[in-house]
């Protein structure tokens, strides 16, 4: 693995005498108690650990919700953008222990947060560390449900772009070095990899995975986790994953997300379940610390003959119990996706509880069921007086919280949190953002560009790309500084230039009704045709070279005879994208799923069928060389 510099930790330890090593005296008896003990086995410390605590303390570790750093690095004791409590009241009063981080300023105010909340975690009963999770952090779509740009982290394409790559060593290498970014700062699970295929292109999620293939999804899902965890168990090091979304969240009814009312309902017209499903074992066989049902309830799906529920993954006993932890055998963390107990209420907005399928349930019985299903863990929640009501009144046996507690506490003494959960905040400052981190990111989100088009302009013999030294650029989407930088020459209008170069996101219905759903990039792939229109018109002055980006695959028939050479990208910086064109860098991106031809063509196709046959304007694996120079 990279290793960020040594840690030092501000704990108070014990100095070795003897054979007796350094120990934190976490109940602050004044003896090494066997779960304080670093030499005994992580079986050993749980089953000391485990009769010690309080019903209370158990409860706490089944929670998982959604915390925020204070802006100089304390913990914070007001209400957040999203966090509902003040930190001292979930961790000293509600006993959470697992909590989600949402921004994160830089590298210091990261780290002082990381260690504020873990002296607070020392006051608790039995000094439980706390585990601060994340989604990911190191690609550029800002969506405070799903997940975050770099900022100080070392930036990357999209899951998308690696998948472009198909390099399963690149992903290794980028997974060693944003664990060793999020080890600096005390981030230790990582609430990916995403393994569902992006079969519907309709869905908002797609960036996020690596593409339409299961063989090629699962092979990269692997280097992913070894890239995080190590080849072999957690240790000290390593940062958990949460593989997700199981059974496979992609075939979502008319591409609508099931984190709304509206997309509950995940469907497999085609038969191709099993495709859904296929990344997973190869996850579970590579050690995934925890793994993650989606919020969709399966519609239509039978498994050995036998319709399954039609309730949310989550709440599928069929799915978690039979088919994840029997037929898989999985014996990890199953980690619910967030708010299924609860309304999310968020300024004037709300969203409702993602209890598809059980709907007329109240808390209390939709939390009896999630642990009936299999789940260890409720993310997104913080009522703890929900599960001890539970258990007070007999519904659910204390044998049953126990069950999913000593599997969450066995991950945090494998991660080594019970005996140094600090971090060093000069050594996060002196790792985040490192240079050959940035360089390998920069490196990566130039080679992911995918070359789709690349036609001589007329009057030319040779193709328009790549760009060469001292062109005129009309640019949108494309800063003057960064084109000089390139050897280029930025000129302000078409009939000025001898190339045009625009940017273009995918197309997406804006939809601001929800709390979260204004993120969401949904609805119709098709351009607007007045945008059409106005790239005919700087095509008419000078060849346009169009980069689109595919973070959906978006109907580009209309762009095709518009544009001489036709790009698309998965997350590149400007200056990344001209190391491409330029061929500084050349693309060597392939598509990571097919493109299809219009909507009535996506309108048509089962929603889990991967790949669009004759119904492609381009395929899966589409993707040309640069021309030498």
């Amino acid at each position: 693995m990279t290793e960020a510099p040594t840690t030092t930790s501000p704990a108070v330890a014990h100095p070795a005498a003897g054979d007796v090593p350094a120990w934190r005296d976490l109940n602050g008896n004044g003896v090494m108690d066997p779960y304080e003990d670093p030499r005994r086995s992580v079986e050993e410390r749980v089953a000391d650990l485990l009769p010690r605590m309080s019903l209370e303390e158990k409860a706490g570790l089944l929670f998982h919700t959604v915390i925020e750093a204070g802006e100089d690095g304390e913990v914070l004791e007001t209400p957040g953008k999203i966090s509902k409590s003040p930190t001292s009241e979930v961790v000293l009063r509600k006993h959470l222990s697992h909590f989600n981080v949402h921004e994160l300023r830089d590298a210091r105010q990261a780290a002082r947060w990381s260690n504020a909340l873990q002296r607070l975690a020392e006051r608790t009963p039995h000094g439980i560390p706390v585990t601060v999770s994340t989604d990911p952090r190191h690609g550029f779509v800002e969506n405070a449900g799903v997940s975050f740009a770099a900022g100080s982290f070392s930036q990357w394409p999209e899951p998308l772009g690696l998948a472009a790559l198909r390099d399963p060593d690149l992903v290794r290498r980028f997974a060693d070095i944003a664990r060793a970014e999020y080890r600096a700062v005390g981030i230790r699970q990582a609430l990916h990899p995403t393994l569902d295929l992006a079969t519907e292109p309709r869905w908002a999620r797609q960036a996020g995975t690596f593409g339409q293939d299961p063989g090629l999804s699962g092979d990269l899902g692997v280097a992913y986790l070894e890239g995080f965890q190590g080849s072999g168990d957690l240790g000290p090091d390593a940062v958990a994953c949460v593989t997700k979304h199981f059974p496979g969240g992609g075939p979502q009814l008319d591409g609508e997300d099931a984190h709304f009312p509206y997309g509950r309902e995940q469907v497999y017209p085609g038969g191709r379940f099993e495709d859904h499903l296929a990344p997973f074992p190869k996850a579970i066989a590579a050690g995934t610390a925890a793994i993650m049902p989606y919020y969709g309830m399966p519609v239509g799906v039978t498994l050995d003959g036998e319709p399954v529920e039609e309730v949310g993954f989550g709440y599928n006993r069929r799915i978690v119990t039979g088919l994840l932890r029997e037929t898989l055998g999985y014996d990890g963390v199953v980690l619910s996706d967030w708010e299924l107990v609860n309304d999310n209420h968020v300024g004037d907005q709300v969203l409702p509880a993602r209890a598809w399928g059980v709907e007329h349930l109240d808390p209390a019985g939709r939390m009896e069921l999630l642990l009936h299903a299999g789940v260890d863990q409720f993310g997104g929640e913080e009522c703890v007086e929900v599960l001890l009501g539970l258990v007070r009144s007999g519904r659910v046996p204390e044998s049953r919280v126990d069950e999913s507690a000593r599997r969450l506490l066995a991950v945090k003494f494998r991660l080594g949190l019970f005996d140094d959960p600090f971090v060093d905040e000069d050594a996060a400052m002196a790792t985040l953002g490192r240079e050959d981190y940035r360089r390998a990111g920069h490196e990566a989100q130039a080679r992911s560009v995918t070359l789709l088009r690349n036609e001589a302009p007329e009057g030319h013999d040779a193709p328009l790309l790549p760009l060469r030294a001292g062109t005129r650029v009309y640019a949108e989407g494309v800063g003057a500084d960064d084109l000089a930088a390139a050897g280029l020459l930025a000129v302000d209008t078409p009939e000025e230039a001898d190339v045009a170069l625009v940017r273009l996101a995918a197309p997406w219905e804006h939809r601001d009704d929800l709390f979260l759903e204004a993120w969401f990039h949904q609805g119709s792939l098709d351009f607007p045709p007045g945008r059409v229109a106005r790239l005919q018109r700087v095509a008419a002055q000078c060849p346009l070279v169009l980069d689109v980006s595919l973070d959906r695959p978006a109907v580009l028939t209309p762009l095709v005879p518009v544009c001489a050479a036709l790009v698309g990208s998965y997350g590149s910086s400007g200056p990344a994208l001209l190391d491409a064109l330029t061929g500084v860098l050349p693309p060597a991106g392939r598509l990571p799923f097919d493109v299809p031809v219009s909507m009535d063509a996506v309108r048509r196709h089962p929603e889990d069928v991967p790949g669009f046959g004759d119904d492609a304007l381009f395929h899966f694996g589409d993707g040309l060389e640069l021309p030498p120079t």
